[in-house]
């Protein structure tokens, strides 16, 4: 099998050029793409019909509020015993790869989060499937190219493919798969890369319209017309979306920081995950799966009523609760209803992948957003302004996204393909504008970005600072100084400077740990001096660096040490403060005009 797999590399080599070979994987990636997405929705949907056919029925609609725990097991013991590795938080996992893993993803994400997300998505976890069928799309690209013996540079191509080809293929959206790549993955669209992703979307769009049909995801019954005169109230919309984007942000990843910190044991995840999340879904029906039937009912103006009537929301808000709103102030307690159900979204969903489940904030993010735009469209009415509650909530839904994944594209042309609404293009780049610029005002980064923004680990749209976050310390560590002891007396430090090509030496006591530095130039006045050999040691002609860089520091905090230092060189230590090398800033200059090189290179 080896000698086939070698011979067959060597043939590729010989016969078909890097280019060509890219556009031939791009087309697989996407097929292959699509199918995965077909497959966990399907995976989804056989355990749906299981849940809704073989546990419940009209006397035991109580097991609503169980099938979301059972889920949640079922998917963390998957995850632990079988998987044996983080499976959660699929899009930042694609960037830590690009940014810090040379472009490789494990190949057992090729598979297991579509298991992991069926698991939970189909028993009613309150999250979504499309972050982890994006992962999965990566995987194949990266594994793909892995393959092929192909660099970093086209692997990292790959894994925009399989994330356009994902996109494109669950939510047959094309051209939001082509945006979501340059955006959310944040790779620069160039000449070399565009053909590829747009095969590899388009691929994945038409093979879902194979499988399922062409029509959107989010089929409008009826159409609003655009009027100008509602730009100022679209304004406001996304004002808010933003707001709405900017507690979803900092709120899951908060409530994300206290599980991971508070509830350790997987015994105790489940049980507080699953029992938060039973809870939640008993006061607030909605909340029971990725929330899109309610989608569809808020974008289609289906009387409020119908939220109340699914055999859900019978069990748990009686069907005689609707009517009986009449007689109070109905409308401020649909609003507040409505209000909470936002409010606790992001409970539920990290809920739901805290306590083991696996899933993506896309489906949420859909969600809060189509109860935002209707809840603000209602507000507005009630003060008489009279504008169309379904469009805000379908232009609502591109809001949170823009605002959520610091997308702006994104959100308008997945919303615009979701629904078939192209007619609704100037409102929905109002709203995801307005949306995007209010959460820019108070956090510079994505959720799924800002895990790796802060340990200075991602990559951007910022070329320098790529290559700096590309270049590792492994890449620039110089070992080849001649160490010296502090007891070592000036005729000892005299020899070992004439078998040394360096002018500087580091310190190091007999524990291995830097104690300082020696400057050639602090003792080339006494050096010729061999009275003085015996009567000066290095500790008393050492000094302190400038400053010492610690081998994990990111490189732009190197550089910006460097710069703040004034210093030419550096030593690196580790987190005991034993001593690993030095770093000249002629090397990082060096490292980083090759990296830049070979990632402009078209």
């Amino acid at each position: 099998m080896s000698k086939f797999y070698d011979r067959l590399i060597e043939w590729r080599e010989h016969y078909i050029s890097e280019k060509n070979l890219v556009i031939i994987l791009s087309f697989f990636v996407g097929t292959l793409s699509a199918l995965a997405a077909a497959l966990l929705k399907s995976f989804i949907h056989l355990i749906q019909r299981f849940v809704q056919e073989q546990l419940i029925a009209d006397e035991r609609t109580w097991w609503y509020l169980i099938t979301p725990v059972i889920g949640i097991t079922l998917a963390a013991l998957f995850v632990k015993y079988i998987v044996r590795d983080d499976i959660s938080h699929g899009i930042t996992k694609i960037l830590y790869a690009i940014s810090q893993r040379k472009s490789i993803i494990k190949a057992h994400n090729m598979w297991s989060s579509i298991i992991g997300s069926g698991l939970t998505i189909g028993f009613g976890g309150s999250v979504g499937a499309e972050a982890p069928i994006v992962l999965t799309g990566a995987a194949i690209g990266s594994n793909l190219a892995k393959a092929f013996r192909l660099d970093q540079k086209t692997m990292m191509l790959m894994i925009g493919c399989g994330a356009a080809g994902a996109v494109g293929g669950i939510f047959k959206a094309p051209i939001a798969g082509l945006v979501f790549t340059l955006e959310v993955l944040m790779m620069d669209l160039t000449m070399t890369s565009v053909a590829p992703l747009l095969i590899s979307s388009v691929t994945a769009t038409a093979i879902s319209y194979i499988l399922t049909g062409v029509e959107p995801m989010f089929p409008l019954d009826s159409t609003e017309p655009f009027l100008v005169t509602r730009i100022p109230w679209y304004l406001v919309l996304g004002a808010v979306c933003g707001i709405v984007s900017l507690y979803f942000t900092r709120g899951m990843n908060g409530l994300e920081r206290w599980m991971k910190h508070k509830v350790r044991s997987i015994g105790a995840k489940i049980a507080v995950g699953g029992l938060t999340l039973s809870i939640l879904i008993y006061l607030f029906p909605p909340l029971y799966g990725e929330g899109y039937d309610t989608i569809r009912q808020l974008i289609n103006g289906d009387s409020l009523s119908a939220l109340f009537n699914s055999p859900l929301e019978n069990y748990i808000i009686p069907t005689r609760f609707y009517a009986q709103l009449s007689t109070v102030n109905t409308q401020l307690i649909i609003l507040a209803y409505f209000v909470a159900i936002v409010l606790f979204k992001i409970v539920a969903s990290v809920a739901t992948n805290g306590g083991g489940g696996v899933g993506g904030i896309f489906a949420p993010s859909l969600f809060m957003g189509a109860i935002t735009g209707f809840v603000t469209a209602r507000i507005m009415n009630i003060c008489g302004l009279m504008v169309p509650e379904t469009s805000f909530a379908l232009v609502g839904m591109a809001g949170l996204m823009s605002g959520v994944m610091h997308a702006p594209l994104t959100g308008i042309f997945l919303i615009a393909e979701l629904t078939g609404g192209y007619h609704l293009f100037m409102p929905l780049m109002l709203v995801s504008v307005i949306s995007y610029l209010t959460i820019m005002l108070f956090e510079p980064h994505s959720l799924y970005a800002m895990r790796l923004a802060q340990k200075g680990e991602l990559l951007t749209h910022n070329k320098d600072r790529n290559v700096l976050t590309l270049l590792k310390m492994d890449n620039v560590l110089e070992t080849d100084l001649k160490v010296i002891s502090p007891q070592m007396n000036l005729g000892e430090l005299v020899k070992v400077i004439s078998e040394s090509r360096r002018n500087i030496f580091p310190v190091i006591d007999d524990d291995g740990k830097l104690r300082g530095v020696l400057l050639l130039d602090e003792v080339r006045n006494i050096m010729f001096q061999p009275r003085l050999y015996k009567r000066f040691t290095v500790e008393q002609l050492m000094t302190s660096p400038p400053a010492i860089l610690q081998f994990d520091m990111p490189m732009d905090k190197v550089m910006e040490t460097f710069e703040d230092t004034g210093a030419w060189n550096l030593p690196v230590v580790d987190q005991d403060r034993r001593y690993l090398g030095f770093v000249s800033k002629s090397k990082i200059f060096n490292s980083y005009r090759n990296v830049l090189v070979h990632f402009s290179d078209e």
